[in-house]
């Protein structure tokens, strides 16, 4: 079988997982190799996302590395298993590859924790804020901006699919006051913010330039978990690519982060309450700034 060129960022978390497995079982790559009848070269090109392993040798090794954890083992093999295709497809050398792994990340996650500080989150945007972001980022010619928008714009549908995946974020005031795409935009898409509030998979938070205590994380980050924190994945934005973390002790690090961010953000937006103008609640801060913004 050819090695592959092109390596997902699924194919490489399936890889890392294995390896990991295998040296916490203190098995050398040769041994292990063996209990499946290949050779050690072969499980190395594995483990690093350069080949497939069948389902049968799968179920092997996981007996043999000790693991137990059913949802994680059903989820490993979903992953390794998976073909990659997807409603992204579509896009394939339309849009920057850190676009697509992103795009089959957050399809395989039961539920996201976000946290901004500069930004609206991608899957709160509304077009215009979209199209502000993009309008000067593919200048070099190599990506065409409509197609990253209409892009974006398709990654929001999971926030409203049939498998209800559940959504918390936590905004800094500061993207709520970023003025980018001008005054208009801003209030089509603070007035947006609480209308997805409204939606009973998603929980908004706003954590406000006054939050007492100690200062925020200042990195955007999201964390995508699959219904297995093992498997969850921190996905940190960049330039020219995303980080796709999966070790434990990263992404419990980022889940503490999110909870410290939660810890100072005001009280979420609730609209079932009644509507008062307070800047002590996330909906009452949203308000403010929407007045704000119309005067």
């Amino acid at each position: 079988m050819a090695l592959r060129t092109q390596i997902s960022e699924r194919q490489r978390r399936f890889g890392a997982e294995l390896r990991r497995l295998r040296e916490a079982a203190s098995l050398s790559v040769k041994d292990a190799g063996a209990l499946i009848g290949i050779l050690g070269p072969q499980l190395s090109h594995i483990e690093a996302a350069r080949t497939a392993l069948d389902p049968e040798r799968l179920t092997t090794l996981l007996a043999a590395y000790g693991c137990t954890d059913e949802t994680y083992t059903k989820l490993l093999h979903d992953l390794g298993a998976s073909t990659g295709k997807g409603w992204w497809s579509d896009f394939k050398g339309k849009v920057p590859m850190l676009a697509l792994d992103l795009a089959e990340a957050e399809d395989r996650a039961e539920s996201f924790s976000v946290f901004d500080a500069l930004y609206i989150p991608g899957t709160l945007q509304v077009p215009g804020y979209v199209e502000a972001i993009y309008k000067n980022a593919y200048k070099d010619g190599r990506w065409d901006a409509a197609t990253a928008v209409e892009f974006r714009l398709q990654r929001q549908r999971i926030m409203t699919d049939d498998k209800q995946r559940q959504f918390r974020f936590v905004i800094h005031e500061a993207a709520l006051r970023m003025q980018f795409a001008g005054k208009t935009v801003m209030r089509d898409q603070l007035h947006h913010l609480v209308d997805m509030a409204e939606l009973p998979n998603v929980t908004i938070e706003v954590l406000p330039f006054d939050a007492p205590g100690r200062a925020p994380y200042a990195g955007a980050f999201l964390i995508c978990d699959p219904g297995c924190t093992a498997l969850s994945t921190i996905i940190l934005d960049g330039p020219k690519r995303a980080v796709h973390l999966g070790d434990p002790e990263d992404v419990a690090a980022y889940h503490q982060k999110f909870h410290e961010a939660r810890d100072l953000a005001l009280p979420a937006v609730d609209t079932s309450q009644p509507r008062r103008d307070s800047s002590r609640d996330s909906w009452g801060l949203l308000q403010h700034l929407l007045y704000e913004l119309q005067h």
